[in-house]
C-alpha cells in the first residue's frame, strides 16, 4: 500500500488483540489496539483511523455503545466483533450503526477479507451504473421517488426537501434499490451487490440496514416481498 490503512482494535483479551493485531500488521494495516471501550473512544477522536473494529464485550464502554459514540461523530466504517453467531449482540450492533461484523474464533485471512470488502464500498460509496426506464431522472443525474430525491452525482438525499444523514453502506443499499424501482431484490444479491460478499453472508445484516433505511427515507418506501427480499416503490 502506498498509504497503510489505518485501523482501531478494541478488544479486552490480551492473547486475541495481540495476535490479531501482529496479523493485520503482516497484511500491511497500521492497527491500533485498545483493551477497553472508553481508551478505544479516545484513540478514535484522537487519530481518526480508517476502519474501527470493536468486540462487543469489552469493559469500560461496551462495543455497541463505542460503535453509537462513533456513529455519531463519523460516517466511518465500523465490524463488530461477537463471541456468538447468534447472539442478539449481533443485531444490536447493526442497529448501533455497525456495517458487518465477524464472529470469534475468525481466521485472520477472513477477517482481512471482511475488512477490505468493507473499505472497497466505502472508497466507491457511488454503487452500481445501472439507470432504469422505470427510475424518474431530473437535471443534474437526480431520482425521484414521491417525496425522496436522490442526487447520484452529488450522493446526497432529500425527503421533501430535507437533507437525510445516510451512512456509505445506507447510501449503496439506497443506490441499489434505486436502480431498479419496482424490482424485488433478494437479500442474498443485495449482500453480494452492497457488501461485496462473494460468499454465503448472514441475511440479517441486509435485515437491519434495510430497516435503519426505512426510519430515514419513509417506511413504507421500501416494500418487504416476503419470501423474496425487498423491492423499492417507485
Amino acid at each position: 500500500m502506498a498509504e497503510q490503512t489505518h485501523v482501531l482494535f478494541v478488544e479486552d483479551d490480551d492473547v486475541i488483540r495481540e495476535a490479531t493485531q501482529l496479523a493485520l500488521e503482516r497484511d500491511g494495516f497500521a492497527v491500533t489496539a485498545m483493551p477497553d471501550g472508553l481508551s478505544g473512544l479516545e484513540a478514535f477522536r484522537a487519530q481518526r483511523p480508517d476502519i474501527a473494529l470493536l468486540d462487543v464485550m469489552v469493559p469500560g464502554l461496551d462495543g455497541v455503545s463505542l460503535c453509537r459514540r462513533i456513529r455519531d461523530e463519523s460516517t466511518v466504517p465500523v465490524i463488530m466483533v461477537s463471541a456468538r453467531a447468534d447472539s442478539i449482540d449481533v443485531v444490536l450492533g447493526l442497529e448501533a450503526g455497525a456495517d458487518d461484523y465477524v464472529t470469534k474464533p475468525f481466521d485472520g485471512a477472513v477477517l482481512v477479507a471482511r475488512i477490505r470488502a468493507v473499505l472497497r464500498r466505502f472508497g466507491h460509496a457511488g454503487g452500481p451504473d445501472r439507470g432504469g426506464a422505470d427510475t424518474a431522472p431530473m437535471d443534474g443525474g437526480v431520482l425521484t421517488f414521491g417525496e425522496l430525491e436522490i442526487d447520484t452525482e452529488g450522493m446526497e438525499v432529500r425527503r421533501s426537501g430535507h437533507p437525510v444523514a445516510l451512512t456509505p453502506t445506507e447510501m449503496r443499499l439506497l443506490l441499489e434499490f434505486s436502480s431498479a424501482p419496482g424490482t424485488v431484490l433478494s437479500r442474498d444479491k443485495l449482500l453480494e451487490r452492497v457488501w461485496d460478499y462473494g460468499w454465503g453472508g448472514d441475511t440479517r445484516v441486509v435485515d437491519v440496514h434495510v430497516q435503519r433505511l426505512r426510519t430515514k427515507i419513509g417506511q413504507d418506501r421500501i416494500e418487504t416481498v416476503r419470501g423474496f427480499g425487498y423491492k423499492l416503490r417507485a
